[in-house]
């Protein structure tokens, strides 16, 4: 049985803050093309699929050529509908959960996560983070605190401040970007295990994996790709491809 590594990004139309996002244009193409497109440059990458619920979408990918499947429309989370993709291949082993909203992600972040959960034997989740520079950042609980050990794996997530500063000299703050990748097993695990008390309290499904004792693998970059959430989201990313 082949060990395929599969890029999986989960598109749905309704957004509560930017419905039908995915099929907004710029430059004539829709925004889950730009995140296919990018997806599709990882040269160690062996496919890339997107998943929805949605006809509108389903049909606007296979137009642009991409592979593309139906999934339920019940699915509470994103790792629900790329669990119910990866089901269906038994050839795929490693799994990326790549946002359909993030058409500005570099091709060398998901190879770091796709290194972090192929490579490490330890690690049944890999994903990144970034060092946060501003107090308002540290302070937005929609950016999502992240520490780690010495060894690169995560301790805890939080949408509040983590460290507490008591000694201001030695505090340094990471955030969260919002990609995994699974071993295929950890996917299927994490995907039917009840919610925990921490992912309630913080609407953080990763808290889910810690609680029960999965290993996070967590890499550090220097960028930060730009999400699209909001109308001004999109139309920053439609100015700046337009340039």
């Amino acid at each position: 049985m082949e060990k395929q590594t599969a890029i999986i990004i989960p598109a749905r139309y309704g957004s509560s803050r930017l419905e039908g996002k995915p099929l907004l244009e710029a430059c004539g193409k829709p925004i889950i093309q730009w995140v296919w497109e990018k997806a599709s440059k990882c040269n160690k990458i062996d496919r890339v699929i997107i998943a929805t619920d949605d006809d509108r979408i389903f049909n606007v990918c296979k137009n642009f050529g991409a592979e593309v499947e139906m999934t339920s429309t019940n699915h509470k989370s994103g790792s629900d509908r790329i669990a119910e993709v990866a089901n269906r291949h038994p050839e795929i082993a490693y799994i990326i959960n790549l946002q359909g909203d993030e058409p500005l992600i570099e091709e060398d972040n998901i190879e770091l996560v796709r290194k972090g959960v192929v490579e490490d034997d330890k690690a049944d989740i890999s994903t990144l983070v970034r060092e946060i520079k501003s107090e308002e950042e540290v302070n937005n609980p929609n950016l999502v605190k992240c520490v780690f050990d010495l060894n690169g794996y995560a301790m805890y997530f939080s949408r509040s401040k983590i460290p507490y500063e008591r000694n201001i000299e030695k505090s340094k703050f990471y955030g969260h970007l919002g990609i995994y990748g699974y071993k295929k097993a950890a996917l299927f695990n994490m995907t039917k295990l009840p919610q925990t008390n921490y992912e309630q309290a913080e609407s953080l499904e990763q808290l889910r994996a810690l609680q029960n004792g999965m290993k996070i693998r967590v890499s550090i970059v220097n960028n930060v790709p730009v999400g699209i959430d909001t109308i001004e989201d999109f139309e920053k990313f439609k100015s700046m491809v337009e340039k």
